[in-house]
């Protein structure tokens, strides 16, 4: 495959929140393996169901058909008064509601799904559905095309490239949630192999459905003169997505999944990296990919102050790194390798992270195959081996949480936060340790604080098997079980302090919105994050026409003028 070693990159280097917080979307992210999966397999899709009045209330049903199962998204959408919509977790009412049935659902399951979907949380749904979510429209973009429309012509093109999507989701819930089914019910299906494709799945039957429902507003509005929406503005839409500290304690809650996350990605740089040689086609592939990032990144917009810094030093990072293509030896030997370590010594950590996603695209053969390896059998390989001497935990501590045993942790800065449960919608919460009574409530999200703690633990008590050490020490048992997870999966412990004063919980946000493939990443401060999701990507009706997965970074002749 290759002509040289090359090794992944040390954890230490990768594991850190600002590097992680830096991550891109790239071939490995599951919106990416899903329309792979969806185009190779010759899924057929149809709309059994469309039934919107002219309100806008009602049902439709977009079905997915693969080779053993189909899968429908039950769309019910509302007539929401401006006044009642929100972003906020607290919401009750939305301007649509989804679910996505295992099957084709009969008349039976849409009763009983509308009296508990557009609930959300205060309805309960069957094994039967698989993912449960709502979406809110983007009020400015909406009205402004269902006018357009509605009078015959299309939308300004500056309005569809400002904003990005028409309904942007504000929760999209799967495995077990409001008694949706279990992971363990669809995690032997194939199509569901790879991480979050149900909910993937659900995303991109709801950006057709969406489009739908703006074309048949329009229509109602003036049947006799409104327009379908242009098919080039039609792909330039995705969905949008809001997403807060809900989201930002998985990464540490799943650690061996984590790593089969990060270790797919690492080793898939270290095979590109290899390439003793690289073909002239290859080569020109980076180049355009790279002024097509470029042209990407400067369409990003945000009003939030650290993102704004950010963007800016990736600009000028994408700048340099075109402006470097153009002048640099592909045709050497190690080519790629020598491109990695040109980005390291020239480009900030962003642009770092982009240049990685980059080398990546043009080496579908040896990057995508590593998708089948990103799943993880959690409930297999997180027991505790009680068996284990202490002496042999402590190495282990030592080796993985080094940086947390130099970290003074009696300093306030160093514990200034606490991750809690809500009491109102059992949601994680992040406040100041100052805050009377807030530290009897901390969730054990700070694996570094607490391995040092074993440590000194571990240095005062005689050499004996672990069991026999929790036995004593029974609160030190979820932090052995990491330092032996993190013992046999390199990449499953974040490198850093979960709880420090200077925590950026939107790094643990970005990190898991890369995977799942998302783009235009805009913080609204640095704990909820707006993003894009299929922005580009074909629809359903044109997937087995079209190439599935040349989208995340659009070409220029895909650009609107």
């Amino acid at each position: 495959m290759t002509g040289s070693t090359i090794a992944p990159r040390d954890p230490r280097k990768v594991m850190t929140l600002a590097r992680m917080g830096s991550f891109h979307q790239c071939r490995l992210s599951f919106m990416r393996i899903l329309l792979r999966r969806l185009k190779r397999e010759g899924w057929r899709f149809d709309r059994p169901r469309f039934d919107i009045d002219a309100r806008g209330v009602g049902v439709a049903v977009y079905a997915a058909h693969g080779p053993r199962n189909s899968y429908s998204l039950v769309a019910f959408a509302n007539d929401l008064p401006p006044e009642k919509r929100s972003d906020r977790v607290i919401a009750t009412e939305w301007d649509a509601t989804f679910t996505l049935f295992d099957g084709v659902p009969g008349e039976d399951d849409i009763a009983r799904l509308a009296r508990n979907i557009p609930l959300q949380e205060a309805g309960r749904v069957s094994q039967s559905e698989l993912s449960v979510s709502r979406a809110n429209r983007s009020v400015r973009l909406w009205d402004h095309v269902v006018e357009r429309l509605s009078a015959g012509r299309q939308p300004d093109p500056e309005m569809i490239e400002d904003v990005g999507y028409l309904m942007r989701t504000t929760a999209v819930y799967g495995s077990g949630k409001l008694g949706a089914a279990d992971r363990e019910w669809t995690e032997n299906r194939p199509e569901f192999r790879a991480p979050f494709q149900i909910e993937m799945l659900s995303v991109y039957l709801t950006r057709a459905f969406v489009l739908d429902l703006v074309d048949h507003m329009a229509k109602v509005r003036a049947p006799g003169k409104a327009v379908p929406l242009a098919q080039d503005m039609r792909r330039r839409l995705g969905i949008g997505n809001s997403t807060g500290l809900g989201m930002a304690p998985f990464l540490i809650n799943h650690p061996v999944l984590l790593h089969s996350w990060i270790a797919a990605r690492e080793k898939a740089l270290a095979r590109v990296r290899a390439l003793p040689r690289i073909g002239a086609d290859a080569a020109q592939a980076l180049r355009a990919l790279a002024a097509r990032a470029h042209a990407e990144v400067d369409s990003w917009q945000s009003a939030h102050p650290l993102q704004v810094e950010k963007l800016a030093r990736l600009r000028a990072d994408m700048r340099a790194l075109c402006d470097h293509l153009e002048t640099a030896d592909l045709a050497g030997a190690l080519p790629l390798d020598a491109l990695y370590i040109w980005g390291e010594a020239q480009l900030g950590i962003d642009g770092q992270e982009l240049l990685v996603s980059l080398m990546l695209e043009p080496f579908p053969d040896l990057v995508d195959p590593l998708a089948e390896a990103m799943h993880a059998d959690e409930a297999n390989t997180t027991r505790i081996d009680g068996t284990m001497s202490t002496a042999r935990l402590r190495a282990i501590v030592e080796d993985v949480y080094d940086w947390a045993l130099a970290i003074d942790w009696d300093d306030p800065g160093a514990q200034a936060n606490v991750w809690y449960t809500s009491e109102e919608k059992l949601e994680p919460r992040l406040g100041g340790r100052e805050e009377p009574g807030i530290a009897a409530y901390e969730q054990p999200l700070c694996p570094g604080r607490d391995a040092a703690r074993m440590h000194r633990d571990l240095a005062g008590a005689p050499d004996t098997s672990v069991g026999a050490f929790l036995m004593r020490f029974p609160q030190h048992r979820h932090i052995a079980r990491r330092a032996q997870i993190a013992a046999r999966f390199p990449y499953a412990e974040i490198r850093d302090n979960t709880i420090g004063a200077d925590l950026l919980p939107i790094d643990l946000l970005r990190a898991k919105l890369a995977f799942f493939g998302a783009g235009h990443f805009d913080p609204r401060s640095d704990r909820w994050v707006r993003i894009n999701m299929y922005r580009n990507a074909p629809l359903p009706a044109e997937l087995s026409q079209v190439a599935a997965d040349d989208w995340s970074l659009p070409a220029p002749e895909r650009t609107m003028s």
